[in-house]
């Protein structure tokens, strides 16, 4: 079944009208087309146009998208599949200004006017967890005063983007530095500041944005410090829809509904945005358009980031090993599909303080439905892209709670010794893949200094910036991890997940 929704005329007619524009966004990605942008539009269409159109940016690469973007008019489609055979789609005009300021980019001066015009309210964000230049943070309670964050250290000052902010403040390369920078002129300027929301998967995201920030602009005025510390607000949101990166094939379907559109995205039906509620200069009433608007977005964002995003690096690595190409490809296996029950069911849920009216069995099992979605070609490298930033988070700071309490993690040190393996850039039929990782180098080497697996996983396990150090100090845990890397190698993935899921399987 093909369904549509009609175009807003009005809206398209004054899409290029930069008073219409009261958000910027960072990272104009296949993601933010397919998830902000929709809600965007469907509050646009409710009011009939308005003042919250988007400024998308690209900041570190993909200027042919921008260039197509434009080309189109600021019009893209996305495709919403419930199933292979029901379809919703939709024609998007809420971006109104696409710019490209990645590096050598010509718009960074334009993009950095834009999130100075008073105009915009709103900057938000997705640039993957890399993007913020931030040291993982496995304190599960975390604190974030202005004094501790300008001595925290978490901040990678070293990093070369970051260096280059430090030392070139008016030319930023990175979204923090771009911040910093448009939050000084609006001081400046006298201008109130935007509030900044993160959009990425990270836990208490606004709150390490924040922390990235407030450290960066310390290191170039302690009273532009103080003062994004005072006054802009940072809030924490949390976002759920499944939108794979897209390919030819994915096209050709779209060209079979009459679509023709380079800037198009496929995604999934389902979709969920929780936003803390916290914006002083004013926001759009999204709370009407399917956003959930509250409080506190930590259990949400926790269960999330749990369960979904913990399966999906379950099936990205272990799958991958097995050369199974796509999420649904992976469900198809009874031995994955137990894999992750047991994950969600007797792991992640025990860790979860859930948000009201949640059922962590509920969500499990939805869970398993959607990654079964045979119209999604969810490739597994696309998942397994920057592991390192994404496993304390998603298995890591699960597991250390787990433990502690007495409690089993073995799901987890499965996929601990299948991320391990992954990252040696092949699978275990010997088909060499590349390794997507900021860290990609120093794994490579861990490799070729240690043949011994126990040396090899205890040289993983030492890699402070990814794993808690309380993790190496459960001998049962290290034993598990190895156990399974030796099984991997020996037996294969499906064998390996027999043994270790016994009864389950």
């Amino acid at each position: 079944m093909l369904c549509t929704e009609p175009v807003n005329v009005e809206h398209i007619a004054s899409c290029h009208s930069g008073a219409d524009i009261g958000i910027v966004h960072l990272g104009l990605g296949a993601f933010h087309r397919a998830h902000q942008a929709v809600y965007v539009e469907r509050n646009l269409s409710r009011h009939e146009g308005g003042s919250w159109g988007i400024c998308s940016a690209n900041i570190r690469s993909n200027q042919q998208l921008v260039s197509q973007l434009r080309d189109g008019g600021m019009r893209y489609h996305v495709a919403e599949y419930r199933d292979s055979r029901d379809v919703t789609l939709r024609e998007v005009t809420a971006i109104r200004e696409a710019l490209y300021a990645g590096p050598d980019g010509p718009d960074l001066e334009a993009l950095l006017e834009r999130m100075s015009d008073p105009g915009v309210r709103i900057v938000t964000l997705t640039v993957t967890e890399k993007g913020y230049y931030l040291k993982p943070n496995f304190s599960l309670q975390l604190h974030f005063e202005l004094k501790s964050s300008l001595g925290s250290g978490a901040l990678l000052v070293d990093a070369a983007a970051i260096a280059h902010d430090i030392q070139h403040p008016q030319r930023p390369q990175t979204a923090p530095g771009m911040l910093v920078e448009a939050l000084s002129r609006r001081r400046e300027a006298g201008i109130a500041p935007f509030t900044v929301l993160c959009c990425d998967n990270m836990p208490d995201n606004g709150k390490r944005t924040r922390q990235a920030v407030v450290e960066l602009a310390g290191h170039r005025d302690a009273q532009l410090a103080e003062w994004i510390a005072q006054h802009v607000a940072f809030p924490c949101s949390m976002v759920d829809r499944i939108v794979p990166a897209m390919t030819a094939a994915d096209f050709q379907r779209l060209a079979e509904l009459g679509v023709d559109d380079p800037g198009a995205v496929v995604c999934e039906a389902f979709s969920q945005w929780v936003v803390e509620d916290h914006f002083p200069q004013g926001r759009p009433d999204w709370e009407h358009d399917g956003v959930q608007m509250v409080a506190d977005v930590a259990p949400f964002e926790t269960m999330k980031l749990r369960m979904l995003n913990g399966s999906h690096s379950l099936l990205a690595y272990l799958g991958s090993l097995a050369g199974i190409h796509t999420v649904s490809d992976a469900m198809q296996q009874q031995a994955f599909t137990a894999l992750l029950q047991r994950y969600m069911h007797t792991e992640a849920a025990a860790t979860l303080t859930l948000p009201a009216g949640a059922d962590a069995t509920a969500y499990a099992d939805s869970l398993v439905v959607r990654f079964a979605n045979d119209s999604l070609r969810h490739r597994l490298h696309q998942i397994a892209m920057d592991g390192s930033q994404k496993l304390p988070q998603r298995w890591l700071q699960g597991a250390l709670i787990n433990l502690q309490a007495g409690r089993d993690a073995t799901c987890t040190a499965l996929g601990v010794a299948g991320w391990m393996r992954y990252t040696a850039g092949s699978d275990l039929h010997g088909n060499a893949h590349g390794v997507d990782d900021p860290i990609a180098e120093r794994l490579a080497a861990l490799h070729a200094a240690h043949r011994d697996p126990e040396s090899l996983v205890m040289a993983f396990l030492a890699q402070e910036d990814v794993f808690p150090s309380e993790l190496a100090g459960y001998p049962h845990f290290v034993k598990t991890v190895v156990d399974a890397w030796c099984s991997l190698q020996k037996a294969g993935v499906s064998a390996t997940l027999v043994r270790f899921l016994q009864p389950v399987l």
